[in-house]
């Protein structure tokens, strides 16, 4: 994977759902600081469903932070967001281009 597009899985890591968000929030923190990093994917998983609420709910409250946020099920060329943020991170490979994965979330840096 490129600098310019990087991943954070927080489903898969066993955290609690605070410790989750806190992860999320230190490693945004610190690609917005390195200001390499264009585009953030998100592996939240299915689970329950809470880890993802939750994740989409923080993106909501950080409005203006980021150029988009764009949901898993969402992701493929035919959406604008989408392509230009794919567009501007180099159009690295991702499996899940197109595959409708409400699994995932991106964040679209400034």
């Amino acid at each position: 994977m490129s600098e310019r597009f990087k991943i954070i899985d927080i489903g898969h890591s066993g955290f609690s759902l605070d410790r989750a968000l806190i992860e999320l929030e230190v490693n945004i923190s610190e690609f917005i600081f390195n200001g390499k990093t264009r585009v953030i994917k998100i592996i939240h998983g299915h689970g329950s469903g809470a880890l993802k609420i939750s994740v989409r709910d923080w993106c909501k409250t950080q409005e203006g932070r980021f150029q988009a946020i764009v949901k898993g099920e969402n992701y493929d060329l035919f959406d604008p967001n989408s392509a230009n943020m794919r567009a501007d991170c180099g159009s690295p490979y991702d499996p899940d281009l197109g595959k409708k994965n409400s699994a995932i979330t991106y964040i679209w840096l400034w």
